[in-house]
């Protein structure tokens, strides 16, 4: 039993580290805990934690579908552990959810605001529905340590039956449904992940990975309690990987050669390295080893093809929630060392109340009894102190509570205090709106934004006094300041006046009494108005009032701007009810003059073979 204590030492040691730093996130929020941002806003807690968690816990249906469905009774021993794993493969998936989300305390909206057009909709009352299901098939197993609770014992296992086909109807709906999630991102995923047919490509995964992720905990298991390995069992699982990797091995190269992307493999690229790894070490590697019956019954060669597939497939979901992404959006993404703390903690946390769960409950046939607990066994004193701890359970304890309090204190004081005291956004500068009758309005140059029709809004606005309408602002010396000039950050609140550089010699040279009247508290509020100076600061007629010379960001201001003109003409203008709706103009593609920015296939915009929206109307004018 001391390789389990010293198991449980290091987990709870990670467990401690990362308590304080989930702590931190919660105080100080996203933007100093993770390297997200608006270009990779899923990483490391959705790729691992969520995308592939969910499919680590897939164990649960693939199980119980083959006992209560194919009725393979043999299979009946690990039905117990699979259920327990999938259980709290679940709560660890929506606790790390939780640390993701940048409001989590609204994650009960899609209780009341439903939104049935939303995959991720669905995933979630399905996550949420198989989590009770899995609460309940599991239940039984802790009340029948107490007669108390045999009434409420016999109700759960009288509808044993449709809360296992619950379970399996809930379970295909999301592990496919998490495939719908990277339907919409044509744009953003590399060819050899992105496909219409992700859905079917996730279901069979995960049933690839749930059969391989009980044979890994059985055998991790038997190892940690010294207990007679299934040997027998685990070979039929591995056996029947084999098939089911053979069909999605076929499904998904059948799919990248009919969509014409074959070439795409071996083009040398780290994606094709990385689609190569992937499918040597998740795919191919297994079906080799698992296709040999002497290697099936090795339990060496077990752990190897279990790991093989564990590590392959877990690495897939990584590849397709965002890595590969990156080739498309040119960012860069490396989780922080924070990102990885709280994803190792809240796997060491799971895998703790697996081991409390084994040890206190008959999730076996027998459970684990701990030597030293037995009444003949003599006290053990510990090394340091040479102070008896007390009986296993209470040593256990305290051992557990200093070694968490002690990578507690280690994480709060090597969590650097000058990053969390910062926002955390990340600063993007804004470039002027190209163009001339049409302008693209797209401030940090990533080609997606507004094709916006400069010209018809003047004429149908009242010619030259519609440019107050917008234009509530000049830099001084200029009559026509483009909204960057103030508006200098995408995402980020920046300075429009620059207190530095007018007191500056280098800059105005502009004593303060020259703004600031003498006997006065120098404040903003009490300084002279900027327009006293420069008359021709504001635009005759402007409607837009400025009380700070703090701009907003280019997004805030942009949206402000057109979003509430936009709602005022959908409630006046006949036929335009739809007017200030997202799509009325994020629509477009750039206009044609940008097409060679564009990313093209051909000479049109195109991507993973959906063509950008609004492209139909390029292709009809050259046809």
């Amino acid at each position: 039993m001391k390789r389990v204590q010293t198991t449980k030492l290091i987990l709870w040691l990670v467990v401690g580290f990362a308590a304080a730093v989930g702590i931190t996130r919660f105080l100080y929020g996203l933007g100093v805990t993770t390297n997200l941002n608006d270009a990779t806003p899923w990483g490391l807690w959705i790729g691992f934690d969520v995308m592939a968690g969910v499919a680590l816990a897939a164990g649960g249906f693939v199980i119980t579908a083959i006992v209560y469905i194919m009725k393979r009774e043999e299979f009946r021993p690990i039905v117990k552990p699979a259920v327990l794993t999938a259980f709290l493969g679940y709560i660890a998936v929506i606790i790390s959810l939780l640390f993701d989300l940048g409001l989590p305390w609204n994650i009960w909206h899609m209780l009341v605001f439903w939104n049935p057009h939303s995959p991720l909709f669905e995933v979630g009352w399905c996550v949420m529905l198989y989590t009770t299901v899995l609460l309940l098939e599991f239940s039984p197993v802790p009340l029948e340590a107490s007669s108390r609770y045999a009434k409420i014992r016999t109700f759960l296992l009288r509808f044993r039956f449709p809360l296992v086909m619950l379970g399996i109807m809930l379970s295909t709906l999301h592990q496919s449904s998490l495939g719908s999630l990277f339907l919409i991102m044509p744009y953003k995923s590399y060819p050899l992940w992105y496909s219409d047919i992700l859905p079917i490509l996730f279901f069979i995964s995960a049933v690839a990975l749930g059969l391989m992720m009980i044979t890994l905990e059985s055998l991790a298991t038997s190892h940690l309690y010294r207990r007679h390995a299934e040997t027998e069992l685990l070979s039929k699982l591995a056996g029947a990987s084999v098939w089911v990797l053979s069909v999605y091995l076929l499904v998904k190269l059948s799919d990248i050669v009919i969509a014409g992307e074959s070439n795409l493999i071996f083009n040398g690229s780290w994606e094709s390295t990385l689609f190569i790894v992937e499918i040597l070490m998740g795919v191919l590697g297994p079906i080799v080893i698992f296709s040999i019956p002497q290697f099936r019954q090795s339990q060496k060669w077990l752990w190897a093809g279990s790991i093989m597939v564990v590590f392959g497939m877990v690495f897939n979901r990584i590849n397709v929630g965002g890595l590969t992404m990156m080739g498309i959006t040119g960012d860069s993404y490396f989780p922080s060392w924070m990102e990885i703390s709280i994803s190792a903690g809240v796997l060491s946390a799971a895998v703790l109340l697996f081991l409390f769960a084994v040890e206190k409950f008959h999730v076996w046939e027998t459970s684990p009894r701990h030597p030293e607990a037995e009444p003949t066994s003599r006290p053990h004193f510990d090394r340091a102190s040479q102070v008896w701890l007390g009986a296993p359970s209470v040593a256990g304890r305290t051992k557990y509570s200093l070694a968490f309090l002690f990578s507690f204190a280690v994480a709060v004081a090597i969590i650097p205090g000058n990053d969390i005291n910062s926002k955390g956004a990340v600063s993007v500068p804004t470039m002027a709106a190209r163009g001339g009758d049409t302008l693209y309005i797209d401030g940090n140059r990533d080609l997606y934004g507004v094709a916006f029709k400069h010209e018809m809004h003047i004429s149908q606005n009242g010619q030259k006094q519609s440019c107050a309408l917008c234009h509530h602002m000049n830099i001084p010396m200029d009559k026509q300041s483009g909204c960057y000039r103030c508006h200098k950050l995408m995402y980020q609140e920046s300075d429009a006046f620059g207190h530095q550089w007018h007191s500056s010699p280098q800059g105005g040279n502009i004593a303060c009494v020259q703004c600031h009247e003498e006997g006065q508290e120098r404040m903003a509020v009490s300084a002279k108005k900027c327009d006293r100076c420069h008359r021709d600061l504001l635009p005759e007629g402007a409607r837009i009032k400025y009380e700070r010379n703090i701009a907003p960001s280019y997004v805030d201001a942009m949206h402000r701007l057109c979003v509430d003109c936009h709602k005022e003409k959908a409630l006046t203008l006949e036929g335009k009810e739809d007017l200030a709706r997202c799509a009325r103009c994020h629509e477009t593609v750039p206009p044609e003059y940008m097409s060679p920015e564009a990313p093209v296939f051909g000479n049109k915009p195109y991507f993973n073979r959906v063509m950008m929206p609004g492209a139909e109307s390029l292709l009809k004018a050259d046809d």
